[in-house]
């Protein structure tokens, strides 16, 4: 049983997020400069108009990769890359995101959008990063995130519009799913999981780790912290995640840990028995009804998600929701 491919580009290949855009700096030299903020008056309204009319008004544009093709129908925090034609990672535009519901085979009227999205880096610093990470050309170095507002469920057409060299330009659509998933959401308790510790292998610690090195984040059993502190946990496999962003969520959470493990319970639990594929999953990574890998949830100490992400995050939007309930 494996998980379906995400944040992977549409054509004669999958792209992922790294490896294929400017080099990285470490988060410890001084702060690039910011990128503009996108704002839904700075894109054109639907009007009436489908996707593909709304295309064609527009110049042809970049490769739209999805995060996820799954999400939670209503709102929903969205995240996704931009590549062009020569698959190299577009990052820091202007972008916001266009959706109309698909009936039959094709989108239909009813766009909704444009929802504004910002970019985020998934740099860490030096000391944060994993081998697993950066021996991996291919692992994710950033994403834009939306929060998109989908009025029902059912199977939707996604369109990027972004602002290049001073024009706006749109992607070719791409399907997604909205629907009511099981995995718990914001406001509702977490499920009580006993996740296995350095204790519990007798410090094998790569049986339950593919990261290189191992996390820091098995010392304590999810179920003995659930309701009396806060704790972050995170669904991941760094050597194994199809869709290559969980090594750099692993990363980012391993930063913001060294921030608040004081107030704080990190836990990382991975995703397949054995850490093999073919054996399918482990039965806490089941338990959770996750639709897609890697997910990160925030739980506030009565045991209540408070913030949770479907794919990768920034150290700056991990750090704010967990700081959110590391103060109450």
């Amino acid at each position: 049983m494996r998980l379906r491919v995400t944040f992977a580009c549409l054509g004669v290949a999958a792209l992922a997020l790294g490896g294929c855009g400017d080099e990285a700096k470490d988060r410890g030299d001084s702060a690039a400069e910011a990128p503009p903020v996108a704002r839904a008056a700075d894109f054109p309204k639907a009007d009436g108009r489908t996707l593909g009319e709304l295309k064609k008004s527009l110049g042809a544009g970049p490769v739209l990769g999805p995060a996820s093709t799954q999400l939670q129908a209503g709102e929903e925090r969205f995240g996704f890359a931009l590549f062009d034609r020569s698959r190299k990672q577009i990052t820091e535009a202007q972008t916001a995101l266009y959706a109309a519901p698909i009936r039959g085979q094709t989108a239909s009227s009813g766009v909704v959008g444009p929802f504004p999205a910002k970019y985020e880096s998934l740099e860490v610093k030096p000391q944060f990063q994993s081998q697993t990470v950066k021996s991996d050309p291919d692992a994710a170095a950033g994403v834009y995130v939306s929060d998109l507002k989908l009025p029902k469920g059912g199977n939707w057409a996604l369109m990027a519009v972004a602002r290049l060299d001073e024009r706006l330009v749109a992607s070719d659509p791409i399907a997604i799913e909205s629907g009511d998933f099981d995995a718990p959401k914001v406001g509702e308790k977490a499920i009580e999981i006993s996740t296995p510790t350095r204790a519990s292998v007798g410090g094998d610690i790569a049986s339950i780790d593919t990261r290189e090195p191992p996390s820091t984040m098995h010392e304590v059993d999810f179920k003995d912290v659930l309701g009396k502190k806060p704790v972050v946990l995170t669904f991941a496999t760094a050597a194994l995640c199809q869709s290559r962003v969980c090594g750099p969520v692993i990363d980012v959470t391993e930063e913001v840990k060294s921030k608040h493990q004081k107030d704080v319970e990190f836990v990382h639990m991975e995703i397949y028995q054995d850490n093999e594929l073919d054996k399918g999953f482990r039965p806490q990574f089941a338990k959770w009804k996750l639709p897609s890998e890697p997910w990160t949830f925030v739980i506030d100490r009565d045991g209540v998600v408070s913030k949770r992400y479907s794919g990768p995050f920034s150290v700056d939007e991990l750090d704010a929701a967990v700081s959110k309930v590391a103060e109450h």
